[in-house]
């Protein structure tokens, strides 16, 4: 490699280093705006979890970092993401795909005609490296010891849990640097949700990191090491995610339903920013 090949070709990033970086993004649909200057960052080796409401604006933070919100007649229309140093929020799904990004969709989106090598084999599309595919195809196997009962079996028979293991499955046989999770635990019993949450470590463990949105904050934020929480298309709270699961407002908002004393349902922003506004000036 010449000296000039050297100088434009970036370096591997170190784990802590930013891998994923969300600055100042607005977008949505058309003229309704979701995201409202949404600032997120995923280090390397890390597994980063996104809690909120439902239409908080989460499902349309992880469609913007994949590329798909083309898919839904949405756009970003300020600000701008990088992974791995470089540019991403105005390439195609594919571009995204073959930079280290894959997406595990709400609901598995398994190919219900397909076997599961079939479903598998879809997922290494975008990599001509044979040696690398094989060797994906093994670590998907060692993960999801059900798939490898399952080889040949139809997706479209197979239980939610399975099916949800399979599309975790298909995405891994990109290679990915990161990988992003939409609600991996919706519709599942505990039992599975445990499994999950297993393998959602075991991956990470391997290298690859995480983004997470996830109804369940316990479970999520158990395995996480950084937490953010949105609200109508802003980040109100974000830090270090045992310390999230240790706050009293998030528990209660994501284990039950806060009140003020009249009844009526209040934000977690204005909870957290009454608070903050306290340790401010004690």
């Amino acid at each position: 490699m010449s000296a000039l090949d050297d100088a434009t070709t970036p370096a591997a990033p170190a784990a802590g280093d930013v891998l994923l970086r969300m600055q100042g993004v607005t977008g949505g649909y058309g003229p309704v705006q979701v995201l409202h200057g949404l600032d997120l960052e995923v280090r390397v080796g890390e597994v980063a979890v996104i809690l909120g409401a439902n239409g908080a604006g989460k499902t349309t933070t992880l469609r913007a970092v994949s590329g798909l919100l083309d898919v839904h007649d949405g756009d970003i229309t300020k600000g701008h993401i990088t992974f791995n140093g470089e540019r991403i929020d105005h390439r195609d799904p594919a571009e995204i795909v073959r930079s280290g990004i894959t997406q595990v969709l709400e609901g598995r989106r398994t190919f219900a005609d397909l076997t599961v090598d079939e479903n598998l084999t879809c997922g290494a599309y975008t990599n001509r490296d044979k040696a690398a595919v094989k060797a994906n195809y093994e670590r998907v196997m060692d993960l999801f010891p059900r798939l490898a009962e399952r080889r040949k079996q139809v997706a479209g028979y197979m239980s939610g849990g399975e099916q949800q293991m399979l599309a975790m499955g298909r995405a891994l046989m990109a290679g990915p640097k990161l990988l992003v999770l939409d609600e991996p635990s919706l519709g599942l019993a505990p039992k599975l949700i445990e499994q999950i949450r297993d393998i959602i470590v075991d991956i990470n463990s391997q290298g690859t990191s995480v983004l997470l949105i996830e109804q369940n904050a316990v479970m999520a934020l158990s395995i996480a090491n950084y937490g953010y929480i949105m609200e109508t298309g802003k980040i109100v709270m974000d830090g270090d995610a045992q310390k999230l699961l240790a706050d009293d407002d998030v528990k209660e908002f994501y284990l039950g339903l806060r009140t003020d004393e009249s009844g009526a349902r209040k934000s977690f922003r204005d909870v957290k920013h009454y608070k903050r506004r306290k340790r401010w000036t004690s």
